[in-house]
């Protein structure tokens, strides 16, 4: 059995996020998802709209999803590899080039999935400011 593990805010759901889930879902059999918590939502400067327990719930709701665990720290990456017996870490195209996921090569497989076009919770929110 292959375990993917991916990472993100989940916030504001949208067809970009179902598209990730589904394509990071489809290099494995098991598909854990490590949803940002508020506390580290706020070290990275970002605010979500909806709580960690109700992004939570959302994200267990949908179908690729097998089980989702709090992501508390960035260091937390290898320690969840090992602690799941990860074999992909899919994230978006977008963190291709950080060093965030460096540090898991020697652990697992990294794949960078490419990003839907034309949205992003960053760009929902701007549109619903400007209304």
């Amino acid at each position: 059995m292959k375990t993917v593990l991916t990472y993100g805010t989940f916030d504001l759901l949208h067809k970009g996020h179902i598209n990730i889930l589904r394509r990071a879902k489809e290099l494995g059999d098991y598909l854990i998802v490590a949803v940002s918590t508020d506390e580290f939502n706020a070290i990275k400067g970002k605010k979500a709209y909806y709580s960690y327990e109700d992004r939570k719930m959302i994200v267990e709701a949908i179908r690729y999803v097998d089980k989702v665990i709090p992501e508390e720290t960035w260091e937390q990456k290898l320690d969840d590899v090992k602690k799941y017996n990860v074999d992909i870490v899919a994230m978006g195209s977008d963190w291709a080039d950080s060093d965030e996921f460096k540090v898991l090569q020697e652990a697992c497989e990294l794949v960078f999935l490419p990003r839907t076009e034309n949205i992003s919770t960053t760009q929902i929110k701007t549109d619903l400011k400007s209304k």
